[in-house]
């Protein structure tokens, strides 16, 4: 089923993941493009060498499941105290972890951008992707997109016709994926991947609409609402919203927003923004530094909030992370934090191999208080192409990959985060997160952004023999 990965560029994933390994060697990264979120190409570093984008031997694709014990104090009592432990569920399943989606079936959906090289994943029944429009491969037959069991620790290659590369999607409530955007003939593209019976094989796969969106949605961000849509937020050079599905599906028009236009900077810093759904039905709606209430039945923004202090910006390409902390059963608050990103100007200043050092900092902000402020906190240590995961103990934050220089990027950043780290929601204003960060153990290497996360517990990542590329999802800019 695998294919040897044959001579050129590798192909990778958003933000970085890390895995255990028993041995140095093995420390060496390969990135492939993630929900959530940034595109580009970086090169994993080790301690004394920098990131190359090409690959000029024959590499094996190790596609790494780890199952998180740790953090959350749900560890067995076999894991070392207070660390939890790593299992390494499939050496390789040939296709690399941009985005991954655990669906209620328990199947996790891998998907990778399509316009990077093969994978090593072979379709089914000696199909191929034929697509004129693909710039790279116009013909393929390898697979960019995987559907993982993790019942039997089993998978199968699946079809994704067009780009995927920094796209952005939602489960509906049915429980299908939804997945919008991505790059070249993905661009206003829409694909679905419902969750499959058992028995179904391969009858069972992903669907696409072409041209289904009103624009192109590049470095977007979906956000599901209480009707089952999806609300669909920004994207390069994208100053709008819209919604999917559209009661009227001739209807081409997008949704102007403003605040999009006023937080763009030179070098960007408002793409995937940050959305999260507010008890009051509204949407709380982050880019840069600042953040405002969205009111999308009507079209209008009912707040504005402070900006979050040091006005350092937290979006791609200075990409931190964020959380809408768990909400009670009959919540009448609710909390929001974001962590990480890089100062401003970090992006621009890569170009010339100066890796500023990321933020450290978190805001918190109460967003249904009368007068919401926000509340900083320390990280442990900087960090930029983080991701957030909510524990299932309700009390804590995982908050893990990155780097601690840098931005997202074209080889943006320099140094990568081995360690992750949990923050209490309960930790007293004030003291911040330090005094209750958690670390594992040693003998870890990381992902930056190309990989993903899911849930709680699920992480996928690519890894390669030899010192080998590391991908982002970030563009080079012209």
């Amino acid at each position: 089923m695998a294919r040897a990965y044959k001579a050129g560029v590798v192909t990778s994933s958003y933000r970085q993941h890390w895995i255990c390994c028993p041995r140095a060697e093995h420390s060496h990264t390969v990135k492939t493009n993630q929900t959530t979120k940034t595109c580009s190409y970086h090169r994993s570093i080790d301690r004394s060498s920098r990131v190359t984008m090409k690959l000029s031997t024959l590499l094996t694709h190790d596609l790494v499941f780890l199952l998180l014990l740790a953090c959350a104090g749900i560890a067995p009592a076999t894991a070392a105290s207070g660390g939890g432990r790593w299992d390494l569920l499939q050496r390789s399943i040939g296709v690399s972890a941009m985005h991954m989606q655990l669906l209620h079936n328990d199947r996790v959906i891998i998907f990778d951008r399509t316009d990077f090289g093969q994978s090593n994943l072979s379709l089914p029944d000696g199909r191929c992707r034929r697509n004129p429009r693909e710039r790279v491969l116009p013909v393929d037959c390898t697979a960019h997109s995987a559907e993982y069991d993790v019942a039997s620790n089993s998978f199968r290659p699946l079809t994704v016709f067009t780009d995927t590369w920094c796209s952005s999607g939602t489960v509906a409530p049915d429980g299908t994926l939804v997945q919008t955007g991505g790059w070249n003939d993905g661009y206003r593209n829409v694909r679905t991947m419902r969750a499959c019976g058992d028995g179904e094989g391969s009858s069972c796969d992903w669907n696409e609409t072409q041209d289904a969106l009103a624009a192109n949605r590049w470095y977007a961000t979906n956000q599901i609402l209480p009707d089952g849509r999806a609300f669909i937020v920004g994207g390069r050079r994208q100053f709008n919203y819209e919604f999917f599905p559209k009661a009227d599906a001739s209807d081409a028009s997008a949704i102007a927003l403003p605040f999009l236009v006023q937080t763009r900077d030179p070098e960007e810093n408002n793409l995937y923004p940050f959305v999260h759904l507010n008890i009051d039905g509204n949407l709380f709606i982050f880019a840069k530094n600042r953040a405002v209430l969205l009111d999308y039945k009507r079209n209008k923004i009912v707040r504005t909030y402070p900006e979050l202090a040091g006005g350092d910006p937290r979006n791609y390409p200075s990409s931190g992370s964020s959380v809408l902390l768990p909400l009670k059963p009959t919540p009448t608050e609710a909390e929001v934090l974001v962590c990480g990103g890089a100062p401003a100007g970090s992006y621009n200043s890569t170009k010339d191999k100066n890796f500023f050092p990321a933020l450290v900092t978190c805001g918190r902000i109460k967003i249904t208080d009368a007068s919401p402020s926000w509340v900083i906190e320390t990280m442990p240590s900087p960090r930029v192409m983080g991701d957030m995961v909510l524990l299932p103990n309700g009390a804590e934050v995982a908050i893990i990959n990155g780097a601690t220089d840098g931005t997202a990027g074209w080889e943006a950043a320099n140094t990568r985060r081995t360690r992750p780290s949990c923050t209490g929601r309960t930790t007293p204003p004030g003291t911040g997160s330090r005094s209750r960060a958690r670390r594992t153990s040693r003998g870890c290497t990381t992902r930056r952004r190309s990989s993903s996360a899911t849930g709680a517990c699920w992480w996928a990542a690519a890894t390669r023999t030899s010192t080998t590329t590391s991908a982002t999802c970030s563009t080079r800019r012209s």
